[in-house]
């Protein structure tokens, strides 16, 4: 997402829902997103909250006050009336790259900012909450549809706090878990991928604008694509494949790497996804119940835009294009699959049911990440969510298991630059018929 998030976009004038903006819903639906975040949060240390592992992250206590400094700025400044800053100086630490509201505190600084504390912060997010919750009654349509767009805001930054929080303690020598795992029932490993042909045509992609779902605006508008006669995996590539893939060269042969690849490889010695680790002979991963075995049947994940690209080369096919994606997940029920449901273990899991689109791992398209004919961003600063990202990054689909339930859907599209890894990536293959 340089950025905070892959950020979200424009407000409901052509995205948000008028039934999930009504006043008891919306009332709800903040303060469920709220304390999610609060309890995502609660295991943590002040240390813990404070650190910057790298500059792709942003401290978990940052998360917090930056998620709070949207409601507050956006929607508590300019909607309502008599509303006081919580503190007049946190708006430069907690704006993240809007232009329009000023200087701002350096992205890669994030983790020396030691005050606010992490309580000052929970503060700060008790001040701005009650200050929303008592407005809802009483704003205008446009400030709701903006608390809509900040609950989003927030769930995407729910997925960014997990997965920084994984990075950071990932750094640690000791590697600390911050959730016990319960104990798993083995898996068998699936049978061979399954093939979902699609004869090819013109297929319909993107949001249509509907007022009974929220979209950001980088999803739309709906508009016609030609595909040619192709198939799609109907699951994801696991460990087990993976692990086959490094022991048969895949980290040495430069024939399946685009250039850019294989440079990255070599500068950063890359020879397994990140968080892999070989302990006796045996392949191990970290993840946020600590360090554990390497689950073959589990889908693989942390890999970037270029390992997924060599894989699906040594392979001997290719990634799918994310108009193929989203004509083949356009049918099945986005909110099923594994996702975020609570502050609990957060891990891809082995498939069970296929064809499975939604939840694990976000899934590489080969796709660029650009704007779709006609694309206009909105006036004002929430205009800065998207538009200004589309470049050279690309387009993933379907969600992780870090991504709060509900907030995925078919249109949905996530992006992030060809070399990033520490968010739940993973690989599904297409070929061509």
């Amino acid at each position: 997402m340089p950025k905070a998030a892959p950020a979200p976009a424009k407000p409901a004038s052509a995205s948000t829902a008028r039934s999930p903006n009504d006043r008891s819903t919306l009332h709800d639906r903040v303060a469920g997103v709220r304390s999610l975040s609060l309890a995502l949060a609660a295991p943590l240390s002040d240390a813990d909250a404070t650190v910057q592992s790298m500059i792709d992250a942003s401290p978990a206590k940052w998360h917090l006050a930056h998620t709070t400094w949207f409601f507050e700025t956006f929607v508590l400044r300019d909607h309502v009336a008599g509303y006081r800053q919580h503190d007049e100086r946190w708006p430069f630490l907690f704006n993240s790259y809007y232009e329009a509201e000023g200087k701002r505190h350096a992205r890669d600084r994030r983790g020396m900012v030691t005050r606010p504390t992490l309580d000052e912060v929970r503060e700060y997010r008790a001040h701005v909450d009650a200050a929303l919750l008592a407005a809802l009654p009483t704003l205008p349509d446009a400030a709701r549809d903006l608390v809509v767009l900040g609950c989003h805001h927030e769930e995407q930054h729910q997925e960014l706090l997990v997965t920084d929080i994984l990075h950071l303690f990932a750094e640690n020598p000791l590697e600390p878990a911050l959730w016990r795992a319960p104990r798993k029932v083995p898996v068998e490993m699936p049978g061979p991928i399954g093939w979902i042909a699609h004869d090819g045509g013109v297929v319909e992609i993107g949001h249509g604008g509907s007022a009974e779902d929220f979209a950001f605006d980088c999803e739309g508008p709906r508009h016609q694509a030609l595909l040619l006669p192709h198939a799609i995996a109907d699951r994801t590539v696991t460990n087990g494949e993976w692990a086959a893939f490094i022991a048969d060269g895949g980290y040495r042969d430069p024939r399946h790497w685009l250039s850019d690849g294989w440079a990255w490889v070599k500068a950063d010695a890359i020879d397994a996804p990140l968080y892999w680790e070989q302990v006796d002979g045996a392949w191990t991963r970290f993840g946020l119940d600590g360090r554990r075995a390497l689950d073959p049947a589990a889908p693989v994940t942390h890999v970037s835009f270029y390992e997924a690209d060599a894989y699906a080369s040594w392979a001997g096919v290719r990634l799918p294009t994310e108009a193929e994606w989203e004509a083949a997940a356009a049918g099945h029920d986005p909110r099923t699959g594994n996702f975020m449901d609570d502050a609990g273990p957060v891990e891809p899991r082995p498939s069970v049911d296929r064809p499975a689109f939604f939840g694990d791992v976000w899934e590489w398209t080969g796709s660029a990440y650009r704007p779709y004919p006609g694309f206009t961003p909105v006036e004002g600063a929430v205009g800065e969510y998207n538009g200004k990202f589309m470049s050279g990054q690309f387009v993933l689909r379907g969600g992780s298991c870090a991504t709060p339930r509900g907030h995925a859907r078919a249109s949905y599209r996530n992006f992030f630059y060809p070399h990033q890894r520490w968010q739940f990536t993973g690989v599904r293959l297409a070929k061509d018929l």
